[in-house]
């Protein structure tokens, strides 16, 4: 299996979570695939959620200023100029992830200096490391995206399974599911669905699907007590994946679906 997914939402609905949740899952249901979650949001909170030693030094690829100056040949921070705009990645994600129960985590951190867009060494490295992951790797990668789709360029976007727009209920998710379809259908990704998240009710999934009613809705997943105690506790969800809810679990094989 080859699925790429990325998840996507306004601040707070729950996204790194469920990102974590669903790598867990489909690493949990398919033991033979690898799995790659990528920290694609500037805030990075994934390695919490997945319960990986936050002690352990993990260093964004964009902060690697070594390592885009060699293969880039540019120094990172720097603005035109001349470097190589397809420079060599293959190796980073298993020279530069940490990996927990069968999930590997590979953070990409952001550009610092200039402009949403800018060509610079660092944008060309995640840029290429991006089209690599989706493109070149015959993996299950799950994007956390924030909800920006920045780190995905034209020719990786197209090779996306699927953007999972995480909704809670209420009318101002509508405007964020809006925005992120945009910049989704602007760079080329074909299947745009929505996931209710924090749903406590009927009424709850009757506001989300009245609301979302042009978004393909791939399924609601209940409010989770626990969820709430680990982040009070700074663990992990679900220690023993094997005891999340069952509507997690079907969401997840919805997910692996897609690939199919």
């Amino acid at each position: 299996m080859s699925l790429k997914i990325a998840l996507g939402g306004k601040g707070g609905v729950g996204k790194t979570t469920l990102s974590s949740l669903i790598a867990r899952c489909i690493a949990h249901l398919d033991k033979e695939n690898k799995v790659i979650a990528i920290d694609a949001d500037p805030v990075s909170n994934l390695a919490a959620a997945l319960g990986i030693d936050e002690s352990q030094p993990i260093t964004p690829v964009s902060e690697l200023s070594d390592l885009i100056a060699e293969r880039t040949g540019a120094q990172p921070g720097t603005m035109g100029g001349f470097f190589t705009l397809n420079p060599k990645v293959d190796d980073i994600p298993d020279r530069f992830s940490l990996e927990r129960d069968g999930v590997k985590l590979l953070v990409m951190g952001t550009v610092q200096s200039g402009g949403g867009g800018c060509i610079c060494p660092e944008s060309t490295i995640l840029k290429a490391l991006m089209n690599h992951l989706v493109l070149a790797r015959n993996e299950v990668v799950v994007m956390d995206m924030e909800a920006g789709v920045e780190h995905l360029g034209r020719g990786s976007s197209g090779s996306v399974d699927a953007l999972i727009i995480v909704v809670n209920p209420g009318k101002r998710s509508r405007v964020a599911a809006d925005k992120i379809r945009k910049l989704g259908q602007d760079i080329g990704i074909k299947r745009i669905l929505v996931l209710g998240n924090r749903v406590t009710c009927e009424e709850d999934k009757e506001i989300i699907a009245s609301s979302m009613s042009d978004f393909e809705v791939i399924g609601y997943l209940p409010e989770m007590p626990e969820i709430v105690q680990s982040d009070r506790d700074g663990t992990r969800p679900f220690d023993d994946i094997a005891t999340a809810p069952q509507a997690l679990f079907d969401v997840t094989q919805k997910l692996m679906a897609l690939n199919n």
